[in-house]
């Protein structure tokens, strides 16, 4: 059975890898001028502001019941860095459509998507190593399975 904990896991890895190869094409595209990396970033940071929402409400169910205890600290920090994230996603995105939608080449409108786009992405950044933290530092999500004792190695057979 997939627990909250799994699911989470699962999710969370797609928005990061998103929104690093859209911030990447960005990048490319800023550089060189080309039209298809243009239009990538866009469609790379809509679909990872999407998975941040989703990889935002699986570590919320996944974080239920580690309210109090020696979590209680770093989880809040992930979970203020999550909120960070999910907002910087949604805002950066829905700005970048916008410029996209209308077409618009003023220069302001450019600066403002790369800065969006670069505070996203060291949100993204932290809020993984607070994860990180949490599983690899704290021992978040892990079950341990200890071997059954009290079956004989005859029972095996």
């Amino acid at each position: 059975m997939i627990s909250a904990t799994h699911l989470h896991a699962m999710i969370v890895h797609f928005p990061i890898a998103l929104l690093m190869a859209g911030f990447l094409s960005e990048v490319i595209a800023l550089s060189t001028k080309k039209e298809f990396f243009r239009n990538a970033a866009v469609y790379l940071l809509f679909l990872g502001a999407m998975g941040s929402v989703a990889a935002y409400f699986s570590g919320d169910f996944a974080g239920e019941g580690i309210e109090e205890g020696p979590l209680e600290g770093p989880m809040e920090l992930h979970e203020q860095a999550a909120t960070v994230t999910l907002w910087l996603s949604i805002i950066t995105a829905l700005f970048r459509v916008g410029v996209f939608y209308f077409k618009s080449t003023v220069t302001w409108t450019q600066v403002a998507g790369i800065l969006l786009y670069s505070a996203l992405i060291g949100s993204v950044a932290y809020t993984g190593y607070l994860g990180g933290q949490l599983v690899y530092r704290h021992g978040a999500g892990i079950e341990l399975a200890l071997p059954d004792f009290n079956t004989s190695a005859e029972d095996d057979d």
